[in-house]
């Protein structure tokens, strides 16, 4: 486990950023959705924008007795991974349920409503029974083996599936997640479909959970392409997470709440967030239901989540006492092959939760000093930014976006002439031979592919074979949508505050330093939570725990604070210089807690009740 920085709450109004620059988010957002169109399989619909695919995987499921056709690609070649599928689908409809009014102003939310149906179409499809799931339609190794378009394939098109006797927590886990946040996508617009989704979204998490195991162990045939090396704890947490914020069923939030040590939601602080590893995303969802006051009995437990996501905010920054990786140019760098998708995933975590920060008036407070809300959605920008051409090679690493993007890139439709303009069969092996090798560019622009990308020093080769920077991937693209959308919306895009509360606590109870009069059915917990070292003076991270132990909501609240020599965060200071309740608090309810947090370099301030009523 990743040892981070000490994650301070800091509740603090932040001004929005304001967002210039030279690049076109709105037309590189269109561009990206496109994208999915041209990974698409199955019988294309009379609406298809990507004009050279046609209909391929026709017969998919069919030898197993069951309907697999549709669904995506998931990168350059012709196999329909399920994890990295689903994964997708998450991350596209978690993009839509934070940014759909921006995607909407641009007029791409229908286009990415659209490219979560397509996923979760062929999602319910493999879902057959409740505790059966394909998992992957193709092999990789028969398929790597040729270079043919997806609409004449000749490989292997075996179905590969998940049961009772052959679990896969891990992709089942990941699928409930993806029908759960698309169930919330169609909730207004097709409620039906949502039922449904929701319905799948239950069943599947019912089945991980009982069922334990890694899918790769079921489908040995994904363990080269799409290993599951951080196991399935994470997409159980992530399962979970998801259909609470579809529900709010207790249940889903019991089991976050009850699993988080023993599945390391409260323990492992990541550096990275992508389709096998998804602590980093659950810590953020943790975060956001415990500022938006939905934590409950739980909110201690979701208050540790939250520390983990912030370490992991605070490594992507380079603020952290474990930072992140970064080329000289200022890319975050996680691996060689297909850095990409890491960078684009911690962007969307770094925007999400900035705006979520400024909605709950917090800042975040890293090893290295205080982060305003801004500073996160400016490093995400950085990242994007890079992307789009802002980078030593002046290259843009999206397809069709910019003067200068690749052009050979590791994808067998875009590579090979398009059925449409030249039907003659390219054979296995012949693909290789004539499209695979030419040093050319691709007769079929990719519009709107987020390639695997540079290496560690910013360099990139534009070679077809050179797989691991050439090769784009739907899980690249997908949670760049949300940023896209966020940027081009500018400082407008997030102006609504969310219904916060501060977290819900149940301390020890300890008398406070002056008790009064009016002391009795109020505890204070007060400890220091953390401590740093600046300029040679230490400073200490106070967390008091305020607790109302009558049986009846308290009201006009009053606190003396002395011997206070810093910044306080969390109650509202009156004109005879006591504290009242925050100002988005009206009242203390019986058996609640509220938190506040002071910074100084002393040891704790001295509290005491001045008064209150009871309602």
């Amino acid at each position: 486990m990743t040892i981070g920085a000490n994650a301070l709450f800091l509740l603090m109004a932040i001004a929005p950023l304001a967002l210039a620059g030279g690049h076109d988010y709105g037309q590189a957002l269109s561009k990206s959705i496109l994208f999915f169109e041209a990974q698409r399989s199955g019988y294309l619909p009379g609406n298809q924008r990507v004009r050279w695919r046609g209909n391929s995987g026709l017969l998919d499921g069919k030898s197993s007795g069951v309907d697999l056709v549709g669904g995506y690609y998931d990168a350059g070649d012709n196999v329909k991974f399920g994890l990295p599928m689903a994964f997708t689908v998450t991350m596209i409809s978690w993009s839509i349920l934070e940014y759909g009014p921006q995607m909407a102003s641009s007029g791409e939310l229908g286009h990415a409503m659209d490219a979560v149906k397509w996923g979760t179409d062929y999602l319910i499809k493999a879902h057959p029974e409740p505790h059966v799931l394909y998992g992957e339609v193709g092999d990789g190794n028969t398929d790597h083996y040729c270079w043919q378009r997806p609409e004449e394939m000749t490989t292997s098109r075996n179905a590969y599936r998940i049961d009772e006797n052959n679990p896969g927590s891990d992709l089942a886990g990941e699928t409930a997640a993806a029908m759960a946040a698309a169930s919330i996508v169609f909730r207004r617009a097709n409620p039906a479909y949502s039922r449904e989704l929701l319905n799948h979204a239950h069943q599947l998490f019912e089945f991980a959970d009982k069922y334990r195991g890694k899918y790769d162990s079921s489908i040995s045939v994904a363990q080269k392409y799409y290993r599951s090396v951080s196991g399935y704890a994470d997409e159980l947490l992530w399962g979970a997470a998801w259909l609470y914020k579809a529900t709010n069923e207790p249940y889903y939030l019991n089991y976050l709440g009850e699993n988080g040590d023993n599945l390391g939601g409260t323990g492992w602080a990541m550096t990275e967030f992508g389709w096998d590893v998804k602590y980093a995303g659950v810590q953020t969802l943790a975060a956001m239901f415990l500022m938006g006051g939905k934590g409950g009995d739980h909110s201690p437990v979701l208050g540790k989540y939250q520390e983990k996501a912030e370490m992991f905010m605070c490594s992507c920054m380079g603020k952290a006492n474990h930072n992140v990786q970064k080329t000289p140019g200022g890319l975050i760098f996680r691996q060689r092959w297909n850095n990409l998708q890491f960078v684009t995933s911690a962007s969307f975590l770094l925007t999400v939760y900035s705006d979520h920060l400024t909605a709950a008036r917090k800042n975040l407070h890293c090893a290295s000093g205080s982060v305003a809300p801004s500073e996160l959605l400016a490093f995400a920008k950085s990242q994007v930014d890079y992307i789009l051409g802002n980078n030593p090679r002046a290259t843009s690493y999206m397809v069709g976006y910019g003067n200068h993007y690749p052009q050979q890139v590791h994808h067998r439709g875009s590579s090979i002439v398009s059925i449409k303009v030249d039907p003659s069969f390219v054979s296995c092996r012949g693909g290789y031979a004539t499209w695979f090798s030419r040093k050319a560019s691709d007769p079929n622009l990719l519009t709107g592919a987020i390639v695997g990308g540079p290496d560690a020093y910013d360099n990139f080769a534009d070679q077809r074979d050179n797989y691991e920077q050439t090769e784009p991937a739907t899980y690249n693209n997908a949670p760049l949508l949300g940023v896209l959308a966020r940027l081009n919306a500018g400082h407008s895009a997030h102006n609504q505050l969310l219904p916060v509360e501060v977290p819900l606590h149940k301390p020890i109870a300890v008398q406070p330093k002056h008790a009064s009069p009016y002391a009795a059915p109020i505890e204070i917990d007060q400890k220091a939570t953390a401590s740093w070292v600046s300029n040679g003076k230490t400073y200490y991270r106070y967390s008091a725990i305020v607790t109302n132990k009558s049986r009846r909501t308290i009201r006009n609240f009053n606190l003396n604070i002395s011997k206070l020599y810093g910044p306080l965060w969390g109650l509202t200071k009156t004109t005879s210089g006591s504290y009242g309740l925050p100002e988005w608090v009206s009242s203390l309810p019986a058996d609640k807690s509220l938190e506040f947090v002071y910074i100084h370099s002393a040891p704790a301030a001295d509290v005491s009740v001045s008064g209150y009523t009871l309602a």
